[in-house]
């Protein structure tokens, strides 16, 4: 499972860099671009995009303070992926999904000192974004449906289970 997890890791910051690098070279010339619409709604356009602060533009200027806590957070994530592996395989896909999205972004602060973003949702007013925030996103979702959904199964199975083993030993004894 931890090679699974190392080469999803690969292929969702590899697809993020390749949006982005297509991003760069071909929508930035055009500045945005009809994407998905019907009829007169638009539903998604593309629009190029330099990010240089953090979610919606926050901490816009700190660049190397977001690099160096981007790069603990993923550190941590990673750790806690590997850890997470028997535990549940939802929740470790959940964390390497945060994980790729993180260092995808990373790259790009690194590498540009801005964030490429390209996808305008149009349908409401909303942030625009790129691969990497869709992982993050989908990583977070998929973290709180683990801590509400399926950790509290998990957690109810283990204490019938112990119950069902001290009982067992309990009749065992007599």
């Amino acid at each position: 499972m931890t090679i699974i997890l190392i080469a999803a890791i690969f292929f969702f910051v590899g697809a993020d860099q390749l949006v982005k690098y297509w991003a760069v070279h071909s929508l930035q010339p055009k500045g945005s671009m009809d994407f998905i619409h019907f009829g007169d709604l638009e539903i998604l356009d593309l629009t190029y995009l330099e990010n240089r602060g953090a979610i919606f533009g926050s901490m816009e200027g700190k660049r190397w303070f977001l690099v160096g806590f981007t790069s603990l957070v993923i550190a941590a994530a990673l750790v806690f992926m590997f850890m997470s592996v028997k535990k549940s395989k939802f929740l470790s896909f959940s964390v390497m999904l945060f994980a790729a999205g993180g260092i995808g972004n990373l790259i790009d602060r690194i590498r540009l000192g801005y964030v490429v973003d390209m996808f305008d949702i149009r349908l409401f007013r909303f942030a625009i974004f790129n691969v990497a925030d869709i992982c993050v996103t989908c990583a977070f979702a998929m973290v709180l449906i683990y801590v509400i959904f399926i950790e509290p199964k998990q957690e109810k199975a283990k204490k019938l289970k112990e119950a069902a083993s001290d009982a067992g030993e309990a009749a065992a004894d007599e």
